[in-house]
């Protein structure tokens, strides 16, 4: 890296907080994808001021620059693919105002999403959005990704539940946009920010909306004897016209990394999981989950139990939750993809997923937030076998062009990030694109802000490639 450059980052962030020792570059060069990047620096700011001078001098030598929170991402959108400087926000950690009368909180991007939920609860409300790594993922994270989660089928998304935002902007200049009310007046930036995965410049701090916990909740486990039985319960229970908080499926490959490595008690010879939780007055659930179970029951679900207890209920959560972690043990290297389909057409892209397993000889641990059809097919391989990587990456591609073509989507949750770009053309023409480029550059004209992320090249956008 230029010494001018160096010395500027130095200046910003102080000498400590400006990493440029092999060791250190090494471990922000990847996050839960595939992508890889060597940096030419690491700063770690502990303000918005200090974001802002690290950019500027970023702007200045025509450095890129990449934010990073906890390195959870799945598509490759930490990564830093071309160089430049990452910028963690690790050390912004604070939560910087909690209004309880109005249900707002004001956060700084480091902010860890389950020490959010942890300081929340104890007041009787929740920030919503609960990505399953939420136990490391930052709010700055999930606001960049547009985060989900289990409960996004009721809740929605992050961008449902964020109301003003303070970034950086490429130029290194601040700009605070939305605010605690409910409709800001003027273009909703806060919306275009949000999801725009660090491409827009970066987001510092957050005014959240919180929402009350619910007062009861119970849940609805079925197990099946196949995958399209459970994808057709999901589209049986949403259209009996019940809005569970959440309906999670699991498959056999995933029941069984769960259970080898953290023991839940679930079944490992049935071919799927169905988890259904229901939330709301306590006098009005047992009637919805009996419901819920009875159409389980009628799609011949081997078995369909009501778990009432808050220890039968965190039981199957952690379940839930351990599921990646768990699966990751399995092979050495993981492809994931979370490609979104309408729910009415789970069962018929569960089958062409399974005959794409079949077909390129791998396996494909697949675990569905199934309730707004967004699946996360992980597919297992070794990273050292050329030809592992590359029947992955070919399984991945027909995912995406079975999710396209049902009118579905390359993602549900984990953005595009360094991975998917040549797939946009799967879902938007080139003009489309050429659309959305120009936004991006109107925010960012010299291209530095986590370049390579999420429009494919201009070249390959032209030429519609896949």
């Amino acid at each position: 890296m230029d010494k001018r450059a160096l010395r500027g980052l130095r200046r910003a962030v102080g000498r400590h907080n400006a990493l440029t020792e092999p060791a250190d570059l090494l471990l922000y060069s990847y996050d839960s994808s595939t992508a890889r990047g060597m940096p030419g620096a690491v700063v770690l700011p502990a303000s918005t001021e200090e974001v802002a001078a690290v950019v500027k001098v970023c702007a200045q030598h025509g450095i890129p620059f990449v934010a990073r929170g906890a390195g959870t991402n799945l598509s490759g959108g930490s990564a830093p693919i071309r160089g430049g400087v990452v910028i963690a926000l690790s050390r912004m950690n604070r939560v910087l105002d909690l209004d309880l009368p109005n249900q707002r909180a004001v956060v700084e991007a480091g902010v860890v999403n389950l020490d959010l939920q942890n300081i929340l609860a104890p007041h009787g409300l929740q920030f919503c959005p609960d990505p399953a790594s939420q136990k490391a993922s930052t709010i700055g994270g999930n606001v960049a990704e547009n985060a989900g989660g289990p409960h996004c089928l009721k809740y929605g998304v992050t961008v449902n539940h964020v109301l003003g935002l303070t970034v950086v902007l490429p130029s290194g200049d601040i700009r605070r946009f939305g605010s605690k009310a409910e409709d800001a007046p003027g273009y909703d930036l806060v919306g275009l920010f949000v999801g725009s995965e660090g491409t827009f410049g970066v987001t510092t701090e957050m005014v959240l909306r919180l929402r009350p916990l619910p007062e009861s909740t119970q849940i609805v486990v079925a197990f099946f004897d196949t995958l399209e039985a459970a994808g057709g319960a999901v589209s049986r229970i949403i259209a009996a016209g019940m809005v569970p908080a959440a309906l999670e499926i699991m498959d056999k490959a995933t029941i069984e990394a769960v259970e080898a490595s953290f023991p839940s008690g679930l079944p490992t010879d049935v071919e799927a999981v169905l988890l259904i939780e229901v939330e709301g007055l306590e006098g009005a659930l047992d009637g919805q989950a009996e419901r819920c179970a009875s159409i389980c029951r009628e799609l011949e679900a081997r078995s369909a139990e009501i778990g009432r207890t808050p220890e039968e209920r965190e039981r199957l959560w952690s379940a839930r939750r351990s599921a990646f972690g768990a699966t990751a043990r399995l092979s050495p290297a993981m492809l994931v993809t979370d490609a979104t389909v309408p729910r009415t057409r789970l069962p018929e892209v569960l089958r062409q997923i399974q005959q794409i397993e079949r077909k390129h000889g791998l396996r494909i641990a697949k675990i569905f937030h199934a309730g707004d059809g967004n699946l996360h097919s992980n597919i297992l391989f070794d990273r050292d076998d050329p030809d592992g990587l590359r029947r992955a990456e070919a399984a991945a591609t027909e995912i995406f062009h079975v999710a396209a073509g049902v009118e579905g989507t390359i993602t549900g949750e984990h953005g595009v990030g360094a991975e998917k770009p040549r797939f946009m053309s799967l879902i938007y023409s080139r003009e489309d694109i050429e659309a959305q480029r120009k936004v991006q550059r109107v925010f960012d004209p010299a291209g530095i802000a986590n370049p390579g992320k999420v429009l494919p090249e201009p070249e390959a956008a032209a030429e519609g490639t896949a």
